[in-house]
């Protein structure tokens, strides 16, 4: 490469360079514009680590998260855990949000953009801070998405909500506070600002693991039925099994586990016998910790059961040493004892803080506990029945007049002329040549 060719290249570089930071300016204006407020935090020194209760409001709908004893709760869920790791990085995002852009709007275009407070179906969404004496700290509405549009054509067309367009949700249009008179676009959407409880439950759920037995109980007893298993892996056998009745093994190998990794939707607020739990279908679930899970089950509402769990555990203080055991080992094997035991109690210490509450859990997490007795048996196939009648295809021999078994063929009675009758052979009534 001469040198007139290095120059004509370093020239390519810097018009190219210039183009790109043009081009990039050119669409960051698109957002800020000559705005001053633009890059500026949204919530400005916003102290999160003081906040201590959130409540969301949109319409009708009013949900409250507070902070109760060190750990944030759902107050409309009877105080049930919050899950902390959404509300931590929630107020991290809203501590660090700053402003793309922001100008002053009237009252008459708030409703455009879905920022004005009250019961309409298109109200702000309304968050407001509070700290541990419900002192207000700030109050935020969140108005319309602001929608990125495709370069590519809808097969929908056109569409002129501005949520619409075959684009998606690159912003939000919000406000700090009702009395402000400035509108602010922030760079985040902000999708899982919710008003719905369920959304914001820790839904850490008990873990029956290392399953030994399992018995379930149905209202109509002839239903119920209990499965056990003598190993972790060895084979299933239906207790109390009649000389009819067979396991089916592939529908028993899905019990052991459908309580390993559970989980639910919601918690309910609703009364026991309103949910059908004053006479349930109870699921008993021994394993070989030694902990007793006993689950009792209501009556299906949509794709949810409502369910209630108490959980009881015996665990060992003492380690029983081994027949054969080395004397060098014993120090080891009762350090891993103590260890195990220990993780075992902390499981249940947790586990049995799930016992204040009601919870909707999906029917596809219990489906293959609540078979019924008869739905866990090998089906029996049914012989075919033997035709009464013989078949249309299957025609009688035909009879043989030379066969020494044929009946000999009955004399035919013929009228002579005077009007009696003469008995004549077969032969005699054929024609003659």
């Amino acid at each position: 490469m001469n040198r007139n060719q290095l120059v004509v290249l370093l020239i390519l570089v810097v018009v190219l360079g210039g183009a790109g930071v043009m081009l990039h300016n050119r669409q960051k204006s698109s957002w800020q514009g000559a705005n001053p407020s633009a890059g500026k935090k949204l919530l400005g020194d916003f102290p999160i680590n003081d906040v201590a209760h959130i409540q969301i409001k949109q319409g009708t709908n009013d949900l409250d998260l507070a902070k109760k004893e060190d750990i944030w709760r759902v107050r409309v869920r009877n105080d049930y855990p919050a899950n902390y790791s959404e509300i931590s990085d929630l107020l991290i995002k809203l501590g660090d949000l700053k402003i793309v852009q922001s100008e002053p709007v009237g009252q008459s275009q708030l409703a455009k953009l879905g920022l004005v407070p009250g019961a309409a179906t298109n109200s702000a969404l309304v968050v407001d801070f509070k700290d541990k004496n419900d002192k207000p700290m700030r109050s935020l509405l969140l108005g319309k998405k602001h929608m990125k549009k495709s370069n590519r054509p809808s097969p929908m067309g056109d569409m002129d909500d501005e949520e619409g367009g075959g684009g998606w949700p690159d912003g939000r249009y919000v406000k700090v506070g009702a009395d402000s008179k400035d509108v602010d676009l922030i760079s985040d959407a902000l999708d899982k600002v919710d008003t719905r409880p369920e959304q914001w439950l820790n839904k850490d759920f008990f873990k029956a693991e290392k399953v030994r037995s399992v018995a379930v109980n149905f209202p109509v007893a002839t239903n119920s039925w209990k499965l056990s298993r003598e190993t972790e892996n060895g084979e299933w056998k239906l207790a109390d099994a009649k000389p009819t009745e067979q396991l089916d093994n592939s529908k028993a190998s899905g019990v052991g586990n459908s309580l390993a990794s559970p989980s639910f939707n919601d918690v309910s607020m609703a009364k026991p016998e309103e949910l059908g739990l004053d006479k349930p279908t109870t699921v008993t679930c021994d394993t070989f910790d030694n902990f007793t899970y006993t689950l009792k089950v209501g009556q299906k509402t949509n794709d949810n059961l409502p369910l209630i769990i108490s959980v009881v555990a015996d665990l060992s203080k003492e380690r029983t040493p081994g027949k054969d055991e080395k004397p060098e080992d014993k120090d080891k094997l009762d350090k891993e004892f103590k260890e195990n035991q220990k993780k075992l109690g902390e499981k249940l210490t947790q586990e049995k803080a799930f016992e204040k509450w009601t919870y909707l859990v999906s029917n596809f997490t219990l489906d293959s506990l609540l078979k019924e007795r008869s739905q866990l048996l090998v089906e029996k196939k049914e012989e075919p029945k033997k035709d009464e009648k013989p078949s249309a295809e299957t025609k009688p021999a035909e009879l043989k007049t030379d066969s020494p078994l044929a009946p000999l063929p009955e004399p035919v009675k013929k009228e002579d002329s005077s009007g009696s009758t003469a008995a004549t052979s077969t032969s005699d009534s054929k024609p003659k040549n």
